[in-house]
């Protein structure tokens, strides 16, 4: 068995509570929970070691508003970390794909908008030219590329809270696979951040 490393790596990102949620249970849009950690140095030199060899972004349509809305604000702002502005920068200039069925034209730059099944979109970017595919906190697309095994680098940023319910990110009858750690870091406030490939 060896970890997966011939072609494009299709990699996935997701903050998890200590409990195994992504988000709480009475707002799951309410993303006050990661901000005290996602501002730590573990989890920003986390996310670049994602986003530097990575040439396109996959989003859902819900995260890519999300994304989109903020990021490109940082960029060129007063006191901003260097690591910020460098992702938002990437953000901004990588392509990027959408996945929505409800969404008809890109209202953002060097995005595309496609109405397909999350794993047969991460195929077909597979077998072209081009750099790591980053999904980033999409939990539906991570969720069904999970499912249909299509991950080859999965990256966790673990959080040391309790949310006592909400969705999880790893749902009951997922293919059975097996996975390598290639690196931990732990850092203020107990942040860990976690990167596995996956063994095929």
């Amino acid at each position: 068995m060896t970890r997966q490393t011939d072609g494009r790596r299709i990699v996935t990102n997701m903050a998890l509570s200590l409990d195994g949620h992504y988000a709480a249970p009475d707002n799951p849009l309410d993303m006050s929970w990661v901000m005290p950690y996602a501002v730590t140095d573990v989890s920003r030199d986390h996310l670049t070691s994602l986003w530097e060899p990575a040439t396109t972004a996959l989003l859902g349509r819900v995260n890519a508003e999300g994304f989109l809305g903020f990021w490109p604000t940082v960029i060129g702002m007063e006191g901003a970390d260097p690591r910020d502005q460098g992702f938002a920068k990437w953000l901004v200039e990588t392509d990027k794909i959408v996945l929505s069925s409800t969404l008809e034209e890109s209202p953002w730059e060097r995005a595309t908008i496609v109405n397909k099944p999350s794993a047969q979109v991460a195929a077909n970017l597979k077998a072209t030219e081009g750099g790591d595919i980053l999904v980033l906190s999409s939990a539906s697309v991570i969720k069904a590329l999970l499912a249909a095994d299509k991950v080859d680098r999965l990256a966790l940023t673990v959080f040391p809270v309790l949310l006592g319910g909400g969705p999880r990110l790893f749902d009951d009858g997922l293919p059975a696979s097996k996975w390598t750690l290639v690196s931990q870091t732990a850092g203020e406030h107990g942040t860990l951040a976690l990167v596995y490939d996956r063994i095929r």
